[in-house]
C-alpha cells in the first residue's frame, strides 16, 4: 500500500518538526489516538519508541510502537511500526518554502493476510483519515505562530 500528501504549513520547518516528533503533541493533530505515551527516555531522537492507541472511525481500536528510524531534524522524520496490526511505514520531510514548510509524507506497507483484499478499500480510508490528521497539524502548529 502506498500514500503521498503533501501541504504547506505557515512556520518554519524547525517548528514543524518539533511539533510533529514531540509525542504530548500525537492525539492533537492525529485525532483517533485514544492513548500516546513515549517509551524511551529524553527528547525526541533516533530509536524513540512511542505506544499508541488508535480507535479509527473504521473498525476497533488497536494499539501499536512506532519507532523513529531515520531522525534528522528538521528535514526528515522515518517511523517504523515495530509492533501493531498495520505494518505500514511513514516518512514526513520538511522542506522550506517561502516564509513556510513544504511537509511532503509517505506511506508504505504490504498488508498481511486478509487486508490484502480490501488494500484498496482501506487505503483510500487512510488516506483520507491522514488528509484530516495534516489539516489538524497545520492548523495547531500555525496556531502555535
Amino acid at each position: 500500500m502506498h500514500l503521498e500528501q503533501t501541504f504547506i504549513v505557515r512556520r518554519p520547518p524547525d517548528a514543524v518538526f518539533d511539533y510533529v516528533t514531540n509525542a504530548a503533541n500525537l492525539a492533537a493533530w492525529q485525532t483517533s489516538k485514544t492513548y500516546v505515551e513515549q517509551l524511551t527516555p529524553g527528547p525526541p531522537g533516533l530509536g524513540t519508541r512511542i505506544r499508541e492507541r488508535t480507535k479509527p472511525r473504521f473498525g476497533k481500536e488497536f494499539e501499536q510502537v512506532v519507532e523513529f528510524t531515520g531522525f534528522d531534524r528538521p528535514r526528515l522524520l522515518h517511523t517504523h511500526i515495530v509492533e501493531g496490526p498495520l505494518p505500514v511505514d511513514g516518512t514526513w520531510t520538511f522542506d522550506p518554502e517561502g516564509d513556510g514548510t513544504r511537509v511532503r509524507f509517505v506511506a508504505d506497507g504490504e498488508l498481511p493476510g486478509p487486508l490484502r483484499l480490501i488494500a484498496p478499500v482501506l487505503r483510500r480510508l487512510l488516506d483520507r483519515e491522514f488528509s484530516g490528521y495534516h489539516a489538524h497539524l497545520r492548523r495547531n502548529v500555525e496556531a502555535a505562530d
